[in-house]
């Protein structure tokens, strides 16, 4: 509704912003993006600008702030960075040609998730994800809006969900439901997720496919039509939804890829440290892109892994080759994001020649490839399309010397347009041309002082002194009258003059023409240079994975179908790195069908969880093609992996440490398969001791009898080392230790049997705690260990509760007043338990006594 007190542009301010109730209105007013209001307010605050305000004499001042159109983007980011959203409205016409007020549109609004351009350009993909209900399953679709790459999938329940959502690190979700409180809750506590809500779905676009199901269908034209929502435009890079399953890659939760850090160190969030950046030895964007996704997502199926290993191989059966390959790919640049920037109209010269310069290296990436031969390879390089006509278009059209921008002319190379090399000779020579005429008329006219100026009322004239005038030829015309001087034209001049100034205001805008017809050009090959940009970053890190394999002396893992884990000297691929050859202790690892379970005891920091995850990488590398840090490897498939290393409370969600600890083993036991990995580490610390020892074994003899998957449990609890004799899948290790005049040294390997004591004051003292503490702690311990009365868990298949005051010991097992209690522990069928029914009778139990 029109107010009559506020100004009509005020007014168009209003109107518009109550179509972006949801984000922040960059209003453009000349060389000024302005925002008003509510958004001046929190503007001002978040970006750190100048509050001021409009009309300030008024009774209520309209609260204002700015930033300059030139440097928009850096603010522009801030914004997009805290999880805000932000609505682009230009100036749709001329404001000197306008009638009343300039008239304005939103141009584009940029989310979290749909970020194309920023000051602080990121080579990683940023993915928008849209999620569906139809009352059965979930649908969830995802692009990257910068690479065009859309997918599409459906799974059963929302934790599966919520998981693949965390795995994308994903910035913003598209809702297509309504979600209840503790689907949100689940959603945001592990990140700082944009919900944005849409029920507009588009139907009919040739980037959908009819063979999808229903609800996948639905979430993949939810997501296509917040897209154009937003950005306003035809995107012509946005490549085809393509489907896929979880199930077809090894299944990992988010926590287990943190707890293994896979894509960055879990401590310090950054990039060293973890296995992406021990692999990563790829040179394009691209490659690096890939090779983040195939560390995210190994595959299942032999085949396909042994193929990479074959190229691998190859790469490292040739090593000359390999190295020029590596040199020829260095000058490649980013060509989805290139391709994005083409369909987004955000293209400029150098972009342009930015993909020239690749395209042209494109035929020596694939000569060097055809001197390798392997059938494999040979697949690959059947992909490499060179484009040679896009290459010679860009290198005949774009000046080698061009700028980024688009409006100031000198970007289309010389002898591209008949049309633009006249104008340029016109001004190149026109200066000349004007000093001949000057030159003529002086001889001809006898005036020695004759000469042409220039401005721009009168354009270019002889300058003739009142003194001369008598000698001015008939055919010079009067342009201008000066109080000692005369201003004259000729029709010769006035054509140069012509000639020039239509040049010079014609050719920057022919140019500019010129520039917009070629990129429409470019953008005809998108497919194709998408296509090119998939067979180059698989090239590439395929070669990345075998530099990384001489350098470090990986060898290529095999597979069986004989549920076995054999590997030889193993090593933790990234501590390995680290640390050195040299100071790193291998161990190996070895699981048959029969034995399923390592039970691993031994001190803290001597190497049980570096053993476990040593495991898990080795697993992941082999399965993503690559060669592993090991002297053999041999290994069968696994379907998923599932850890629960380390502990720490999530004070987020409010959640203790035992309860995020029995969550994963939950979500472990009730997801594995035999063909899954499982690794433990000191599982039930977070509770009391027999509670915590309980449910451990509990939770051992539940994976050995009912789950089958091949697992690793670290514990401090010796008394579990029992079970060897009862379960006959389960094998006890230990970590090994050297004691010399009461010094204790961790050798860091792995042997066979259980672990003879603890070693907590041992470890206590290498922290450096006080030597008087130490030694209280150790008589502590004497008397501790000589007044225990325990009953082990493994042969009474029971929980012992004991508190010591004084000298007086309550014995649950012995005391005739709770033979009830004595009653339901025999009842209880312990083999059938699930860890949850366990810990829930533990706590009725404990109540009752």
């Amino acid at each position: 509704m029109t107010n009559p007190k506020i100004s009509p542009g005020m007014q168009q301010y209003l109107d518009i912003k109550a179509n972006y109730p949801d984000a922040f209105l960059l209003f453009r007013m000349g060389d000024f993006y302005e925002l008003f209001y509510e958004d001046a307010v929190k503007a001002a605050q978040l970006l750190e600008i100048g509050l001021t305000s409009r009309n300030k004499n008024a009774e209520n001042p309209i609260p204002m702030a700015g930033v300059p159109h030139h440097s928009a983007q850096q603010y522009i980011d801030v914004l997009i960075e805290m999880g805000y959203k932000v609505a682009i409205a230009e100036q749709m016409e001329d404001p000197k040609k306008a009638v009343g007020v300039v008239k304005r549109e939103v141009v584009q609004v940029i989310t979290p998730g749909t970020v194309v351009d920023s000051a602080k350009p990121s080579t990683a993909n940023n993915f928008l994800v849209a999620i569906d209900h139809d009352g059965q399953g979930y649908g969830l679709s995802y692009m990257d809006l910068a690479t065009g790459e859309f997918f599409v999938t459906s799974l059963t329940d929302f934790t599966n969900l919520s998981s693949e959502i965390l795995n994308l690190k994903a910035k913003e979700v598209i809702l297509g439901f309504e979600l209840n409180e503790d689907q949100e809750k689940q959603l945001k506590q592990d990140s700082n997720l944009l919900l944005s809500y849409s029920d507009s779905c588009c139907e009919n676009s040739d980037l959908l496919s009819p063979q999808l199901a229903p609800i996948e269908l639905r979430v993949a034209g939810k997501l296509l039509a917040y897209v154009h929502q937003t950005q306003m435009r035809e995107l012509s890079h946005l490549q085809k939804v393509s489907h896929y399953e979880i199930k077809d890659y090894l299944q990992m939760t988010y926590s287990t890829k943190a707890s293994l850090d896979l894509l960055e160190n879990a401590r310090t969030g950054k990039k060293h440290g973890s296995l992406y950046w021990l692999l990563d030895e790829t040179k394009t964007a691209m490659g690096m892109r890939l090779l983040r996704t195939w560390i995210d997502r190994p595959l299942i199926h032999q085949a396909a892994i042994e193929k990479r290993q074959r190229i691998i191989q190859t790469f490292l059966d040739n090593f000359i080759e390999r190295a020029d390959l590596s040199d020829s790919l260095k000058g490649v640049y980013d060509i989805e994001r290139l391709s994005s920037r083409v369909s987004f109209g955000k293209v400029n010269p150098k972009d342009l020649l930015q993909l020239g310069q690749t395209l042209a290296r494109v035929p020596y990436i694939k000569a060097v490839l055809e001197s390798m031969t392997s059938t494999d390879l040979g697949e690959l390089v059947d992909q490499i399309d060179t484009i040679p006509e896009l290459e010679n278009l860009i290198r005949s059209a774009i000046d080698p010397e061009a700028q980024a921008t688009i409006s100031e002319g000198n970007i289309i190379r010389t002898g591209f347009d008949e049309r633009l090399d006249h104008y340029r000779k016109v001004m190149k020579e026109g200066t000349g041309w004007i000093a001949d005429i000057e030159g003529k008329e002086r001889q001809a006219s006898g005036i020695n002082n004759l000469k042409i100026d220039y401005n721009k009322k009168d354009g270019y004239y002889f300058h003739v002194t009142n003194s001369n005038l008598s000698l001015v030829p008939d055919h010079f015309f009067r342009k201008a009258t000066l109080k000692n001087s005369e201003r004259y034209g000729t029709a010769e001049l006035a054509k140069i003059e012509g000639q020039m100034l239509e040049a010079r205001e014609e050719s920057a805008q022919l140019e500019y023409d010129i520039f917009m017809r070629v990129r429409a050009q470019v953008e005809t090959y998108i497919a194709r240079l998408q296509s090119l940009a998939k067979a180059i970053a698989t090239v590439d890190v395929l070669q990345s994975l075998a530099h990384v394999a001489e350098q470090n002396h990986y060898v290529c893992p095999q597979f069986n179908q004989d549920k076995e884990v054999r590997i030889v000297d193993g090593r933790h691929a990234v501590v390995e790195k680290v640390m050195g050859v040299r100071e790193y202790i291998p161990n190996s690892i070895h699981l048959t069908d029969q034995v399923s379970i390592q039970l691993i005891t031994g001190p803290n920091m001597s190497g049980k969880s570096t053993y476990m995850r040593q495991l898990a990488l080795t697993v992941i590398m082999a399965q993503m093609g690559s060669y592993v840090s090991a002297d053999q490897a041999n290994l069968p498939l696994f379907d998923a992996i599932f850890t629960r290393i380390g502990a720490a409370d999530d004070l987020i969600s409010g959640q203790s440490t035992f309860m995020v600890e029995m969550m994963e083993a939950n979500q472990a036991i009730q997801r594995a398969s035999q063909n899954s990995l499982i690794l433990f580490d000191e599982l039930g610390r977070g509770t009391a001791t027999y509670d915590g020892m309980a449910l451990a074994q509990s939770i051992i003899e539940y994976i050995h009898d009912r789950v089958g998957a091949k697992t690793l449990f670290a514990t401090h609890y010796h008394e579990l080392t029992a079970l060897s004799s009862q379960l006959e899948g389960l094998q006890n290790v230990h970590v090994a230790t050297l004691e010399r005049g009461g010094e204790v040294t961790f050798l860091h390997k792995i042997s066979e049997g259980p672990a003879d004591k603890s070693y907590g004051i041992h470890v206590a003292k290498i922290a450096g705690l006080p030597e008087g503490l130490l030694s209280r702690a150790g008589h502590i311990l004497e008397e501790l260990e000589g007044d225990s009365k325990r009953v082990t868990l493994a042969n009474t298949s029971a929980v012992v509760s004991q508190e010591t005051s004084g000298n007086q010991q309550l014995a649950l097992l012995t005391s005739e007043a709770n033979e009830v209690i004595v009653d339901k522990l025999k009842a209880i069928d312990i083999m059938n338990l699930t860890p949850m029914e366990a810990m829930t009778i533990l706590y009725d139990l404990k109540k009752e006594l």
